[in-house]
């Protein structure tokens, strides 16, 4: 018996360039990931290896975008370190512990960008009203596009909030709204049209 998706295709959440007819765009080179809710289950704040909880289908459909060819490339928000709940160090640890998981089911990540800045951070480094970089502004999107050679159009973001797909609007991107369920299945069928392998 086929497992029926758990998740919903919002059609009214997507950024109007995701319903541009995918024949009418150049071929997907990237995709942008939000984090916590997409790659890994949320648990608040997580930074610590032990509490690396990965969504259903996760490790599966990065493996695939790697194996298809684009690159993987995470945008974050982590306020936690400007609040003083986490270092940097504790950051890329846990960064580490995904890609060494990942590495086990073929896939990898291109790049993590993340965002610490907030403006009522505990860390006065840190407390900045409005950063460029913290989504739903674009920074960390245009900062990876910038890094790696790519026009906005070759790429789209998926995330778990609405702030992400704006991310992405601002970027000039398509965004998709995943609200839960396999995060294989997902990407087969938002992306499938564009990357024939990720079916």
């Amino acid at each position: 018996m086929a497992k029926t998706a758990a998740w919903r295709f919002r059609q009214d959440r997507v950024s109007a360039r995701a319903m541009t007819s995918p024949s009418a765009l150049p071929p997907l080179k990237a995709v942008f990931l939000d984090r916590d809710g997409v790659l890994n289950i949320d648990h608040g704040y997580v930074h610590d290896p032990a509490q690396l909880d990965w969504i259903e289908g996760a490790r599966d459909a990065v493996a695939a975008m790697t194996q298809a060819g684009l690159r993987v490339l995470v945008v974050t928000n982590q306020s936690g370190i400007g609040r003083g709940y986490f270092d940097e160090a504790a950051l890329d640890r846990f960064h580490a512990a995904m890609q060494a998981q990942l590495a086990e089911a073929g896939g990898r990540i291109d790049s993590f960008y993340h965002c610490p800045f907030h403006e009522t951070a505990a860390v006065e480094a840190y407390r900045v009203a409005d950063h460029p970089d913290r989504k739903p502004n674009p920074g960390m999107i245009l900062r990876g596009l910038a890094e790696w050679g790519l026009r906005a159009e070759e790429a789209v973001i998926i995330g778990d909030r609405d702030i992400d797909v704006e991310a992405g609007r601002r970027a000039g991107m398509p965004g998709y709204l995943f609200e839960g369920g396999d995060l294989r299945e997902f990407v087969g069928a938002v992306l499938g049209d564009r990357v024939p392998a990720l079916k």
